[in-house]
């Protein structure tokens, strides 16, 4: 009999909600995204997931097949979850910058 090893993340949004999303152990960053992205109905291209650990941005773009494991997710892990604004070539340019308690 072949156990499933799942970790439950605490994923707080913008808004300061907070839900819970379950992801295998083995799951990439980008598993995770595509899981939230699912759960809530947003556009898990424009994710931005930062550990409560570190305070730093998860991933790049490049870096979504690395597994959460190795950027030290586990189970009971705290995700800030922030977006990308929409890329629509327009004048309107948006800075991405991290709240000031996650500055620490």
């Amino acid at each position: 009999m072949l156990l499933y090893r799942a970790m439950e993340l605490v994923v707080e949004n913008l808004t300061g909600t907070l839900f819970h999303v379950q992801v295998g152990y083995d799951a990439t960053v980008q598993d995770l995204k595509r899981e939230i992205g699912a759960q809530q109905k947003l556009p898990c291209d424009r994710l931005i997931l930062v550990l409560d650990a570190d305070h730093n941005p998860l991933i790049s773009k490049e870096e979504e097949t690395i597994s959460l494991v190795d950027y030290g997710v586990q189970d009971g892990s705290h995700i800030y979850l922030f977006f990308n604004p929409i890329d629509d070539e327009s004048n309107n340019h948006f800075v991405f910058s991290l709240p000031e308690f996650l500055l620490g």
